[in-house]
């Protein structure tokens, strides 16, 4: 068994490499580690529209509820809802059932402490020690100390109610194209904003258990880009499967991304004097341009390795409340504790509604570099690291780029894969250096 938790807990080919028996043993650490050691602890779980979801979640809660601990099910919602639920009901964990952005074949299991954040990496570390090490059976209660489930009925109703609340006022008089993904979103966020009197065209809401991400959600963006460009609508939206994070399109089907995003956001924050610290918090994988952008309106910018976990820890460290992805991972911590697709939906419209501007108004605020990102397949991704050729014709394209472009090459945190990023002057030119560096990856890796 190689290493389970990647940048976003663990993920697999559901009932192939995340299997019932995995899932269960799972739920018997969490429990062990997560929760009280007196009394029974409660956590809250919920899970996206996949077919394995089913599967997967009577495994965890099994592993759970045998080991004395209940399990308050939220069904098919929002990842943020289920961070939203875990602090509301005062659960000691919660848990999601997602692979995000991934097929349907593929499935995951992540988890959110009591305080409604993603557990650090020295507890998933506890909870993979455990999961692996086969002497450990986890403890086994009977009678009536043995787990219950309860279902949360108003699930739904709650982080809808929360959501309206992360802004003031309504919406009234937009109208928008909102893409689904046929994921967790679904029901949430076209209530969302119906309640806050936004006219909401939907697609992709009729998830079968196999549609979800398929040609739609936010890494499909030309879906919702045409429905802008063929409908009357003031701009669109695209979720991904578990609905936290957002593609935006602007009035001309121009896809506005997460770079564009923070942009717009973190200008309109200072201007209202609640950006904290004037700082916001990106990745490496954030485009150059988005630097220069914030140098020339005194904002700084902090950087992080990839992960929206690792941006929240820089911004619990420094005390800052706006970071994200280029992914479209954007946290507001004023309103959330993970990246929250509808919030950052509500944070842009209100953005819109204050400004009276358009997206591709606003969006102009930075200029993109030309960005080339290319996944590799690899049969072993951790093997990266010690590829020397791999890493020597890397030193020689940046030596070529000077300080005109950037290069970032990586393992994948879940999937196997290697990514590859160039950004230069020209796209011709990112274009041909990318591929110099896939053409080796692939021989050393492939």
């Amino acid at each position: 068994m190689g290493r389970l938790f990647g940048t976003d807990g663990v993920r697999g080919i559901a009932n192939e490499e995340l299997t019932p028996e995995l899932a269960f043993k799972i739920g018997q650490a969490t429990a062990a580690l997560l929760l009280p050691s007196r009394g029974k602890g409660k956590i809250v779980i919920g899970r996206d529209t996949r077919l394995s979801g089913d599967l997967l979640e009577a495994a965890l809660v099994a592993g759970i509820c045998s080991s004395g601990e209940d399990v308050l099910k939220a069904g098919v919602i929002p990842t943020p809802a289920v961070a939203y639920l875990t602090r509301e009901l005062e659960a000691d964990a919660g848990v999601v059932i997602s692979a995000s952005h991934n097929p349907s074949e593929y499935n995951g299991i992540k988890f959110f402490a009591s305080n409604g954040f993603k557990l650090p990496d020295v507890l998933e570390d506890e909870i993979e020690k455990l999961v692996k090490k086969e002497s450990w059976k986890g403890k086994r209660p009977t009678g009536a100390k043995i787990g219950k489930v309860f279902v949360i009925d108003d699930a739904v109703e709650r982080y809808v109610n929360y959501a309206v609340n992360t802004i003031e006022g309504d919406l009234d008089g937009f109208t928008i194209a909102l893409d689904c993904a046929n994921g967790a979103a679904y029901l949430t966020s076209p209530a969302i904003l119906r309640k806050l009197g936004v006219k909401v065209l939907t697609f992709a809401t009729n998830p079968d258990g196999l549609n979800i991400n398929h040609e739609c959600g936010s890494t499909y963006p030309q879906f919702v880009q045409e429905i802008v460009k063929s409908h009357e609508v003031d701009l669109g939206f695209a979720h991904d499967g578990d609905a936290d994070r957002i593609i935006a399109v602007d009035e001309n089907g121009e896809e506005v991304d997460g770079d564009f995003i923070m942009a717009i956001c973190a200008l309109h924050l200072k201007r209202k004097k609640v950006l904290p610290k004037n700082s916001v918090v990106t990745t490496v994988m954030t485009n150059l341009g988005f630097y220069l952008a914030m140098k020339e309106h005194e904002i700084n910018v902090v950087e992080t390795k990839v992960g929206d976990r690792y941006v929240l820890e820089e911004m619990l460290a420094k005390g800052i409340s706006l970071g994200g992805e280029q992914s479209g991972h954007i946290i507001f911590l004023d309103h959330s504790t993970t990246g929250d697709g509808i919030v950052t939906i509500l944070q842009i419209m209100a953005t819109l509604r204050d400004t009276g501007k358009k997206l591709s108004d606003l969006k102009k605020v930075m200029k993109r570099l030309p960005q080339v990102l290319i996944n590799v397949k690899v049969k072993d991704k951790t093997a990266l690291k010690t590829a020397r050729k791999v890493w020597e014709t890397v030193d020689l394209a940046e030596k070529l780029l000077k300080d005109k472009g950037r290069i970032l090459v990586r393992p994948s945190g879940t999937e196997p894969l290697v990514r590859v990023m160039v950004e230069a002057e020209t796209e011709e030119r990112a274009n041909s250096i990318a591929r110099e560096i896939i053409d080796v990856v692939e021989k050393e890796l492939g």
